[in-house]
């Protein structure tokens, strides 16, 4: 095998290996609507929280539920988590 196509597979290798870290938590587009602003920096209040968590797929509730459990992953969304135990939501 030659240099170059050792160098092709690593960089390859990375960048599949880098979307897969990727989380249920880490996706826009899964956080919005736990969110009042497009900074995602405000949370909606518990009513508008607990709506817009009973209005996503079960498949991505069970992901982002998982992801609280982990102490690394959830570090980054503590608050997100936080709400999310007061539901029962990551028991």
């Amino acid at each position: 095998m030659s240099i170059r196509n050792i160098a092709l597979c690593a960089v390859a290798l990375s960048l599949v290996g880098g979307a897969a870290f990727a989380g249920a938590l880490d996706e826009p587009a899964n956080m919005a609507p736990f969110f009042t602003d497009s900074s995602m920096k405000t949370m909606k209040p518990k009513g508008e929280f607990k709506a817009a968590w009973d209005s996503m797929a079960k498949e991505k509730q069970m992901a982002m539920k998982k992801e609280c459990q982990d102490a690394a992953m959830s570090k980054p969304y503590a608050e997100f988590c936080a709400n999310l135990q007061a539901l029962g939501g990551a028991n």
